[in-house]
């Protein structure tokens, strides 16, 4: 095997997640590895518990109450039309390229079909399509940002 074919090789692993790499030939064998072998563990101790006086309970129940009807308004707010979520853990891209215009934008309607965004997932590109036509409501997402899966991208109406 020559220098050329050796280098190739070098960068096929290193561009892949392979970490071990074996070639064996007639007259020659090759072994490539990269990366740490042992496995890092990583072990958390729990935190210890404080108990609260009576005091401090009863200062933070009225707080605590008043939280949940603010968390309310804005939830019902977005209960207006049908959510489109991500199907992927990824990164939400509203536009095919940096420098191109966004597929939608809120008031547009779209058709049954057409391409609503972009989430990224391990280089791979995947267009989320309209499942039916719609009036785009809300755009929940800013561009490059990261996305869980089942985390409302679009709100809609159906149309």
């Amino acid at each position: 095997m020559d220098i050329k074919d050796l280098k190739s090789l070098i960068k096929m692993v290193t561009e892949t997640d392979i970490t071990e790499f074996e070639l064996e030939g007639a007259e020659e064998k090759i072994r490539i590895k990269r990366g740490c072998t042992a496995p890092m563990v990583q072990y958390q101790a729990p935190q210890p518990m404080v108990a609260m006086q009576p005091a401090m309970v009863q200062a933070a129940a009225p707080a605590a109450s008043a939280a949940p009807v603010e968390a309310v308004a804005p939830a019902a707010a977005k209960a207006k039309g049908n959510e489109i979520t991500s199907p992927i853990v990824g990164t939400f891209y509203r536009a095919p390229a940096p420098d191109a215009a966004p597929y939608v934008e809120v008031g547009q309607i779209v058709e049954k079909g057409q391409v609503l965004c972009i989430v990224e997932a391990m280089k791979l590109m995947n267009e989320i399509e309209a499942e039916y036509r719609c009036k785009i409501v809300e755009i929940c997402k800013e561009n490059a940002q990261p996305v869980e899966f089942g985390e409302a991208l679009f709100i809609v109406e159906p149309l």
